[in-house]
């Protein structure tokens, strides 16, 4: 029988990497994870973490604004870039210190060096060697930027949490859901902020009513959005950057940051070597256990390009963990998976689309509402919530539910719930309303907008 010096080896502290391997090392494995940054990967360190604390630095402005409108004297307003900064990496720095913790208090080894394959039960860490009975890919995503001339001039998400002074000007390059939030962290602490993309509308995948009415409310808060545009080349022109646009557009700034899409963080850790199938694009390729085409090696996260969400990560590590240490077989479960999109407004989505309900039933009923929230029929702020259900009317069941608004995430959870639990229009109207909220529009949605197909 073999004897390894781990039953586990993890590559990645990110969220699942430490999710997993903990779960695993509380059922008696004897678990190492090697990171070669720090603990706590994307999420806590250049992502979800650090980016919701600039959403909420960038609400403030607003704050101020209709608090007048209530009642409140608010004085002369301004915001310091360093002052903020300084307070976030103080917390990161507290969130790793936990992470460090929990790894030891799980009996888990931790590495914090760069790790890689030698075959598939051998992993070298700096200048030393281990083996291991089971090894786990969770080494996350990087963000990707285009070859074009000047490319070298331009941030990313990882730089945009590393800026020393806050820009004046910024052209963010991108249409998905980090380039969306950054237009509007930029645009909420007073950056002029312009949004290129080169489609027609961007956060493609999302509900199309939630799309277009965000795109109308971000230029109502101020955001330049270009549609059917992108940078063709960066030039530096003593401080400052000019961006040139494939529309025929200059554009001066201070930044420009690109959110053009995220790859598996996949290459220099020896998979090839270790035989380890990978797609076109870089993940890799695992079964529904979360298993590769090598038996002993598995995968999770970001760098298998399955759903992108750090929840999911960790979904994935824990079920793993059950599989294999805790004889409690689980399969990741990847439908319905509820997203927040910190946009401003917010967005909080669940199940499928307008356009995908269609594509799978024809004809589908939606109940939908926009209307101006409580709060601002005071302020006279001219911003919108929209409310959307979607149902498959053979069974009443609601398949997709969608909002743009404050509140949208801690919103969407709940009906996260309820989707996943298949969840009938019925019962959505049995339910009382919560008065007065912008919530309980859900269970007041009596009657449909629109029902058959085009």
């Amino acid at each position: 029988m073999a004897s390894y010096d781990f039953d586990l080896f993890v590559f990645g502290a990110g969220s699942g990497g430490v999710a997993g391997g903990r779960r695993a090392g509380s059922y008696g494995a004897r678990v190492a994870i090697c990171e070669e940054s720090r603990i706590g990967g994307t999420c806590v360190n250049r992502g979800c973490v650090p980016k919701k604390m600039m959403v909420y630095a960038s609400h403030f402005h607003e704050e101020f604004a209709d608090a007048a409108n209530y009642g409140w004297t608010v004085g002369e307003t301004r915001h310091d870039w360093a002052t903020m900064m300084t307070n976030i990496n103080a917390e990161l720095d507290r969130l790793n210190g936990i992470y460090d913790g929990l790894l030891e208090g799980s009996n888990v080894t931790y590495l914090p060096e760069h790790g890689e394959l030698v075959d598939p039960h051998t992993v070298r860490v700096g200048d030393k060697t281990y083996t291991a009975k089971t090894i786990w890919i969770a080494t996350g995503g990087w963000p990707t930027v285009p070859e074009i001339p000047g490319i070298e001039h331009a941030i990313t998400s990882n730089e945009a949490f590393l800026l020393d002074e806050k820009p004046g000007k910024v052209v963010i390059v991108g249409g998905g859901y980090i380039a969306c939030e950054f237009a509007g962290i930029f645009n909420g602490l007073g950056v002029e902020t312009t949004q290129l993309y080169r489609g027609e509308m961007f956060l493609r995948g999302f509900d199309d009513d939630l799309r277009n009415c965000l795109a109308e409310e971000m230029r109502n808060n101020g955001v330049d959005i270009r549609f059917k545009d992108n940078v063709g080349a960066i030039e530096k022109s003593g401080d400052r950057l000019i961006a040139h646009t494939t529309q025929g557009e200059t554009l001066k700034a201070d930044q420009v940051m690109y959110a053009t899409g995220r790859a598996p963080n996949t290459h220099g850790i020896g998979l090839a070597e270790a035989g380890i199938e990978l797609n076109k694009k870089g993940a890799v390729v695992v079964d529904q256990w979360s298993r590769t085409n090598v038996e002993n090696i598995y995968a999770i996260g970001d760098c298998t390009d399955r759903v992108n969400l750090t929840p999911v990560a960790v979904h994935e590590g824990r079920c793993l963990a059950e599989t294999l240490y805790n004889d409690n077989p689980q399969a990741p479960d990847h439908r319905d998976v509820p997203t927040a999109v910190f946009t401003q407004p917010e967005m909080g989505t669940v199940g499928m689309t307008e356009a995908e309900a269609r594509a799978e039933y024809g004809d589908v009923k939606i109940f939908q509402t926009r209307f101006r929230p409580l709060k601002h029929t005071i302020t006279k702020r001219d911003e919108k919530t929209l409310m959307k259900l979607i149902v498959e009317p053979e069974s009443d069941r609601v398949v997709g539910c969608h909002m743009l608004g404050p509140s949208s995430g801690e919103i969407a959870q709940i009906f996260g719930i309820c989707v996943k639990a298949g969840v009938t229009k019925a019962q959505f109207d049995a339910t009382m309303a919560v008065h007065p909220t912008s919530a309980e529009e859900f269970v007041t949605l009596y009657e449909p907008v629109a029902q058959a197909a085009e």
